[in-house]
């Protein structure tokens, strides 16, 4: 009885010892996984800038151009 009792012991023991690397392993990964979601984040939120400058700066060229008046004086050849 004693012996399946220290069999049993032992492998809880190793079960909980693989499930806490698998959780280390586990929470190591969540880490990079926030971390390179922050970087996707950033850079979609440059692009977006990018998008948004490039869209103003289309939109002010595509402005309509106000015309200006002048007048134009039309003098003939003749100095006399």
């Amino acid at each position: 009885m004693n012996e399946k009792i220290q069999h049993r012991l032992q492998s809880l023991k190793s079960e909980f010892e693989a499930g806490q690397k698998m959780l280390a392993d586990l929470e190591a990964k969540q880490a990079n996984l926030r971390e390179t979601l922050l970087r996707i984040s950033g850079a979609i939120q440059v692009l977006e800038e990018v998008l948004n400058e490039a869209s103003e700066t289309d939109d002010n060229s595509t402005q309509p151009v106000e015309p200006v008046s002048a007048e134009v004086v039309i003098t003939s050849g003749d100095a006399s």
